[in-house]
């Protein structure tokens, strides 16, 4: 179903007020740091720009599993746990641009190295990087720490049973995120990976982490039973994998100008996609053996990128994402009208994304 002028005006107005919230809750916690001096004060700011813009799509996850456990639409538990969620993501991707040795989040340097940078202007003592990399650290658990804060407070807005079932699911989704961003490290150590490999981690790293606990932490705010939740994750699994598939995809082959990160990175890196591993399952041993030596060197970038276009591995990629949609749209054919017509922007919104 297309998306309406007025759903799309409500979810504006939405993630205009999950800004504002966050915005609050960084002001009122502000004076808790002054004391310290303006350097700590600094800190908390940056931390607080860090967490300005993006997608907003976990954000939008939790709204839309709220409304399909029939939640009002203006509830501030909703609003709190949406920017909980997205102070959640603040810290993964401080911690994963620092794990990844990424240069740049959104078109600006990323945290780590935008500490290292102020280490060298200043000229001080020390290691310019060691200090980046401690700084991007403490960052994270801050963000962390906030998003605990927040999602405790909004789920005091709701009853009893409501509030245990939300607070559970945010505990396994922490959990879950951090074994993938593991499972995602450790693969990077093995010469080789297998698609079905690379799709675990893909599964915990993102299909859980981005589409499926949201919708149901705000499901179960909501009010929601099991058999709903279960509903919703027969929705998100398919999808939040497409989306990891589509960010595989961009990784690649995405314009840094829209992504705001350099193209190839995730070639750079070394990290075993599941891109990266349906290239080496569709080559030969000399193909197999060339993308292997290129993966992870600043020079084999462009390399990499040739040999998986031309094993064909992009195109049965897109065609992975295509069956995954039909999961979807399948998936959400079987929920109620109310929940349709707010989920099916949000799965085209997704998949089919240029960043």
């Amino acid at each position: 179903m297309p998306e309406t002028d007025e759903t799309s005006h409500s979810e504006t107005a939405f993630l205009r007020r999950v800004d504002q919230v966050i915005a609050s809750f960084v002001k009122d916690h502000r004076p808790l740091f002054e004391p310290l001096g303006s350097q700590v004060v600094d800190f908390v700011d940056a931390a607080a720009r860090f967490v300005e813009g993006g997608k907003r799509l976990r954000a939008s996850f939790v709204r839309a599993g709220w409304l399909a456990a029939g939640g009002d639409d203006d509830a501030d538990a909703m609003v709190a746990a949406a920017a909980a969620i997205e102070l959640l993501q603040g810290s993964a991707l401080v911690h994963d641009d620092l794990m990844d040795g990424s240069d740049t989040r959104r078109g600006r340097p990323s945290v780590h190295r935008d500490f290292e940078a102020q280490h060298r202007d200043a000229e001080r003592v020390g290691d310019p990087e060691g200090f980046g990399l401690s700084a991007a650290v403490l960052m994270g658990d801050l963000l962390l720490s906030w998003s605990n804060e927040m999602l405790v407070g909004a789920a005091d807005l709701v009853p009893t049973d409501a509030r245990r079932r939300a607070v559970a699911v945010y505990d396994l989704c922490k959990s879950e995120v951090t074994a993938g961003q593991f499972l995602d490290v450790i693969s990077q150590t093995y010469a080789d990976v297998s698609v079905d490999d690379a799709m675990t981690v893909a599964r915990y790293k993102s299909a859980k982490y981005t589409v499926e606990r949201p919708l149901q932490i705000g499901a179960a705010l909501a009010g929601a039973d099991d058999t709903l939740l279960a509903a919703l994750s027969d929705v998100a699994l398919p999808l939040g994998v497409a989306f990891q598939l589509r960010d595989d995809v961009l990784g690649v082959f995405g314009d840094p100008a829209v992504t705001g990160k350099p193209a190839g990175d995730d070639l750079r890196e070394g990290k075993r996609t599941v891109l990266v591993a349906r290239a080496l399952e569709l080559s030969d041993d000399t193909g197999r053996g060339a993308l292997l030596a290129a993966l992870g060197t600043d020079d084999g970038v462009d390399t990499a990128r040739g040999l998986i276009a031309s094993s064909g591995a992009a195109d049965a990629i897109e065609h992975d994402i295509a069956d995954l949609e039909r999961r979807t749209d399948a998936a959400i054919d079987r929920l109620d009208q109310a929940a349709a017509v707010v989920l099916r922007p949000l799965a085209l919104k997704a998949t089919r994304r240029a960043r």
